[in-house]
């Protein structure tokens, strides 16, 4: 491996600790983590979870690679869960939180 290559995934491993470790210290589970006994299952049973105890419903979803999809659920009372669902139906809950909005697209705003 040559030096400037080593530099390269030493930079990259530094940059994804220094967003990685804020966000698990900044971020703090709500109830509907706190509540499940495991923070990773097969989807049907986390979607079921979210959705009798605190009537999250699916609000947003992403692809992250040919290997996983990231999900946001959302309720009316601004409870929030993100989760990652992998090819093989497993979830796990990632962050959760309160006051989720969601913002209309103005015409002509760019964002």
């Amino acid at each position: 491996m040559t030096r400037g290559r080593i530099y390269g995934v030493r930079s990259m491993i530094y940059g994804l600790i220094a967003v990685i470790l804020p966000t698990l210290v900044i971020a703090h589970p709500h109830s509907a983590a706190s509540q499940m006994m495991r923070s990773c299952a097969g989807r049907p049973e986390i979607v079921n979870f979210l959705d009798k105890n605190f009537a999250e419903k699916l609000t947003a979803v992403g692809l992250i690679n040919e290997n996983a999809i990231l999900e946001v659920y959302a309720a009316e009372s601004g409870t929030w869960t993100l989760i990652i669902t992998d090819v093989h139906g497993i979830s796990c809950v990632l962050l959760s939180g309160d006051s989720w909005e969601t913002m209309p697209i103005l015409p002509g705003l760019a964002t």
